[in-house]
C-alpha cells in the first residue's frame, strides 16, 4: 500500500499520530470487507462485482456509552442514515458503516442485528449511522452484492492498528478526481489532542485535482479515455464521506464546527461540492464518557461533562483540514488501476509523476 508520505509529499504543518490514521484516536477501530469478482460484460444482478463495506467502531458499545457528535452537509446528493437523531440529541450511539449507494439499507439492518447479538433480549431501538458513495461505474450496483455476513466480517476485522486504504471495503469501486479512489485516512496532533480522519472518496474532477497546492490534475497528461457506459455522469458527479474523530472533550456544537472544517480539506484537493455530489462530514469526540439515556442501566439524571475552551479549538480546526486533505490524497495514492464491466478501466494516479510535480513546484517556490 502506497501513501503520499512514501513519495515525499508532506501536507500541512502539524505532526501526525504514530499511524497517521483515524485509529490514532484511542479506542477507534476500522474493519473492511472487500468484494471483487467477475469480469467482462455488465450482467445486472451477477456482476462484475467491485464493492464492499467498511465499519468504523468509535468505542465499545456506543449504544451504552454514546459519544458527542454532529454531521455537516457540504452538498446533499447523498445519504447518511441516523444523522437527524445525532443532530437532535448530539450523540452517536452506533457503529458507523460505509458502503455503496444501494447497500445502505442492508448495512444499516446488519448493524442493528449485530447490536441485538450483543444486547440479547433487552428492549432497544437503534438508528445506525451509515454513509454511501456510488460505485456504479465499476460495480454492478443494482446486484445488491453486499450481504449481512459481509458487515459482520467487517466488524470482526476491525482493529485499532494500521488502516488499509485504497480499493478496500466501501471504497472498493470508487473513483476520485478521475483516478482510482476509495478509502483514505490521516491524523494530526494538535497540542494535547489527536484528530483522525477517514474518507470514502468518490468525488471530484481530474482537472481540479490539487496536491499540496499544486494543480497536479492540470499538469498530468490525461489518462487513457475509458470505455464509457451509457448515461455515465460527468466528472465531478460523485460523493465523499468524511469521518472526523478526536479525543478532545468536545460538546456537540464543537463537533459540528470540526465537521464543517472538513469541507475546507475537500476544497484544498479541488473538490467543490458539485450539484451531483453527496459531500457529507461527520465528527465524533471520545473525550467524554457518559452513560446513555437508553442504556440497560441509565446514567445519572445530571451528567458531568468536560468541554474544551473555544479559544483553544483553532488547533483542532487546522488538524481537521490537514488530515482531511491528506486522507483524500492517501486514498488516491493507495489506489490501483481497476477494470470494471465492459472493459472500462479506471487508472491509478501516476504516483511518481504526481510526486515529481509537487517536488518541482516546492523547489521553485524555495528559489
Amino acid at each position: 500500500m502506497s501513501r503520499a508520505r512514501d513519495h515525499g509529499i508532506v501536507i500541512g504543518d502539524l505532526p501526525t499520530g504514530p499511524l497517521n490514521a483515524i485509529t490514532d484516536v484511542a479506542g477507534v477501530r476500522v474493519g473492511h470487507t472487500t468484494l471483487v469478482s467477475g469480469s467482462g460484460p455488465r450482467d445486472p444482478g451477477n456482476g462484475p462485482v467491485r464493492t464492499g463495506v467498511t465499519v468504523v467502531i468509535p468505542r465499545d458499545e456506543p449504544w451504552n456509552r454514546p459519544l458527542f457528535a454532529a454531521p455537516h452537509r457540504l452538498n446533499g446528493n447523498g445519504e447518511l442514515t441516523g444523522q437527524h437523531w445525532v443532530a437532535e440529541s448530539g450523540q452517536l450511539t452506533s457503529y458507523i458503516g460505509l458502503t455503496n449507494t444501494h447497500s445502505v439499507g442492508v448495512v444499516r439492518d446488519a448493524l442493528i442485528a449485530h447490536e441485538k447479538s450483543v444486547r440479547g433480549d433487552e428492549f432497544f431501538f437503534s438508528l445506525p449511522v451509515v454513509g454511501e458513495t456510488c460505485d456504479g461505474i465499476l460495480n454492478d450496483l443494482n446486484g445488491f452484492h453486499v450481504r449481512p455476513q459481509h458487515v459482520e466480517a467487517a466488524i470482526a476485522d476491525a482493529s485499532g492498528g494500521p488502516v488499509q486504504e485504497g480499493a478496500v471495503g466501501g471504497g472498493t469501486g470508487m473513483i476520485a478526481h478521475g483516478y482510482k479512489g476509495g478509502i483514505g485516512t490521516s491524523s494530526r496532533v494538535a497540542g494535547d489532542h489527536t484528530v483522525g480522519v477517514l474518507v470514502q472518496a468518490n468525488h471530484g474532477a481530474r482537472e481540479r485535482l490539487m496536491i499540496d497546492g499544486v494543480p497536479v490534475g492540470r499538469l498530468l497528461p490525461p489518462p487513457p479515455t475509458p470505455t464509457l457506459m451509457p448515461g455515465q455522469p460527468p466528472e465531478g458527479t460523485g460523493s465523499i464521506i468524511v469521518l472526523v474523530a478526536t479525543d478532545a472533550p468536545l460538546i456537540p456544537t464543537q463537533c459540528a464546527r470540526l465537521a464543517q472544517r472538513a469541507a475546507l480539506g475537500i476544497a484544498r484537493t479541488g473538490g467543490a461540492g458539485e450539484n451531483g455530489s453527496g459531500d457529507i462530514a461527520f465528527c465524533f469526540a471520545t473525550g467524554n464518557d457518559v452513560v446513555g439515556d437508553f442504556a440497560a442501566a441509565p446514567g445519572p439524571d445530571v451528567a458531568e461533562i468536560k468541554m474544551l475552551a473555544n479559544r483553544l479549538i483553532d488547533g483542532l480546526f487546522y488538524a481537521t483540514v490537514e488530515a482531511t486533505e491528506e486522507a483524500i490524497i492517501n486514498a488516491m495514492f493507495a489506489g490501483e488501476t481497476m477494470e470494471g464491466p465492459d472493459g472500462l478501466v479506471v487508472t491509478a494516479l501516476p504516483r511518481e509523476q504526481a510526486a515529481d510535480l509537487v517536488k518541482r513546484h516546492r523547489d521553485l517556490a524555495a528559489g
